[in-house]
């Protein structure tokens, strides 16, 4: 029994030195050959979106490579610091306090050093291991989350270029026709919001609450937000491409859900701490996600009914179609933009439930202490599952509409050719300026030398030699005058050149870009 238990220990503590190289070489072999196609793939990938000029997915990109990036170098210290931290030494009755198991069974053995002194370690050797998994797990089940979450939104929102098609079409031009007056509540938009619900502000709640569940994104709205966008920010009659100018949004939006910032970061340390048994977490963290999801979802219904009331209140009458008007006063705190920091929670709180279930159900087997009871697992599943649907197929198309009624709209309402002709025009106007800056410089001391009756070529006094290398301090005001001058001037000349090229950013007002 002796020499079993002896061989036993000895089996469990083999290393490299014990280790045949012909086994060392085909795992490290393995692991490189799985690493160069990931690569090769995620280069595959960069090069499609390039070809297809779709630069914010490449951002959202190169930022889960960053992610992966930043998950090998934590698991890279965890290993090289393993053994420290299991030396760090606590005391019994705290390392007992905020277990994830109400009785576990601690078969691991502790520490020499911590034992010796009646303590257990801070962390094992194992638990750091495992942690390595859970970091890795979380990451890219946020990434994944947050990827199928947008493919959904994008595939409702694919009838949206069928709408944005009809906006040509004769009918739409006749039945929208400016020189046709109609009250109000003749409008199929006001029709829809203008409900004996909608002035009180505890009925408009619910009533919103249970719309966005069935036509969450109707027809006629997207039709009358359009038409509010477009008649704020371009003349009348613009054939702009709504439709294209929110995916382009919605692309942008991506490249910043997709990534995990500190304050991110910080949630996940904290969700890892209320996994703790005391806290019965099983019974309200994962409703968490679910309710801010139905809160943002009611708060963008109720936008798109105050925006009715607003105009409704403002006039009895309509030309041609119900116009509503863009504003951040709708907006919680009058800033569209933090509905967007929302959904970032919502997929990263959602992925750590998902994630976290699929890490435990991997080191410790489905019917473990984290989660004992049936009950627990499928609350677990249904709810991770269920918030990704209802995020990618109701929330984000809506989110993605009404968060364009802003006051100000996003720089992605020019396209990509665009952008880089207004940065190419840009950096030849620097040059332009920085020429008509050494001209300033020169003309003084061409006159002071001409004073003098001496050639500023062969001039032996300093101050009235020609310099074209600086420019004085006295002319930096004037620079910057100039250029200020013409950086007011860049975009409203790149406009009109690319109105008489595309015919589709008339009367377009810079000014209103965010």
């Amino acid at each position: 029994m002796a020499d079993e238990e002896e061989t036993t220990t000895t089996s469990s503590e083999t290393t490299l030195e014990t280790t045949p190289t012909w086994a060392v070489a085909t795992v490290v072999f393995l692991l490189i050959v799985v690493s160069i196609f990931l690569e090769y793939l995620l280069h595959l990938l960069a090069k499609y979106f390039n070809k297809k000029r779709r630069k914010s997915l490449i951002q959202a990109l190169d930022k889960i490579k960053s992610e992966l990036m930043l998950l090998g170098f934590i698991s890279l210290l965890l290993t090289v610091s393993k053994k420290r931290i299991a030396n760090i030494c606590i005391p019994k009755n705290v390392g007992e306090t905020f277990l994830p198991c109400n009785d576990p069974l601690n078969d691991s053995e502790e520490e020499a050093k911590c034992q010796e002194q009646g303590k257990v370690s801070l962390l094992s050797r194992q638990g750091v291991k495992e942690l390595q998994y859970l970091m890795f797990t979380l990451a890219f089940f946020h990434c994944l989350s947050c990827v199928l979450t947008f493919s959904l939104g994008m595939a409702k929102m694919r009838r949206w270029k069928s709408w944005e098609a009809e906006t040509t079409t004769l009918e739409y031009l006749f039945s929208n026709d400016p020189r046709r007056f109609q009250l109000i509540h003749q409008t199929s938009f006001a029709r829809r919001h203008l409900r004996f619900w909608s002035e009180h502000k505890f009925l408009r709640w619910p009533a919103c609450f249970v719309r966005q569940f069935y036509s969450s994104v109707s027809k006629v709205d997207y039709f009358t937000l359009r038409h509010g966008f477009i008649t704020a920010h371009f003349s009348e009659g613009s054939n702009f491409d709504f439709q294209k100018y929110i995916k382009r949004a919605l692309e942008k939006d991506f490249g910043v859900v997709v990534g995990i910032s500190l304050w991110i970061w910080i949630f996940s340390v904290l969700f890892i701490f209320f996994n703790a048994h005391d806290f019965h977490n099983y019974l309200w963290l994962p409703f968490i996600p679910l309710l801010m999801l139905l809160v943002v979802g009611t708060q963008l219904q109720g936008i798109i009914t105050r925006m009715c009331l607003d105009s409704h209140n403002r006039s009895q009458v309509v030309r041609g179609t119900f116009l509503v008007r863009p504003s951040d006063d709708f907006f919680w705190i009058g800033w569209p933009k933090l509905l967007l920091h929302l959904m970032h929670f919502i997929l990263f709180q959602n992925s750590f439930q998902l994630a976290f279930f699929t890490w435990t159900w991997y080191e410790f087997g489905l019917t473990s202490c984290f989660h004992r009871s049936t009950k627990d697992i499928v609350i677990r599943v249904v709810m991770g599952v269920l918030v990704h649907i209802l995020c990618g197929y109701v929330t984000l198309p809506l989110y993605a509409l009404v968060t364009q009624m802003g006051t100000s709209m996003k720089k992605a309402v020019f396209p990509e050719n665009v952008v880089e002709g207004l940065k190419r025009w840009r950096a030849n106007a620097r040059k332009q300026i920085a020429l008509k800056s050494n001209y300033i410089s020169a003309r003084p001391s061409l006159e002071t030398a001409s004073a003098f009756g001496t050639s500023p070529s062969f001039s032996l006094d300093p101050s009235h030699s020609v310099m074209f290398d600086r420019v004085p301090e006295s002319d930096h005001l004037a620079v910057e005058m100039v250029e200020d001058e013409e950086r007011e001037n860049t975009i409203s000349r790149e406009a009109e050149m690319e109105q008489q090229k595309r015919g589709s950013f008339g009367g377009f007002d810079l000014r209103n870009v965010s």
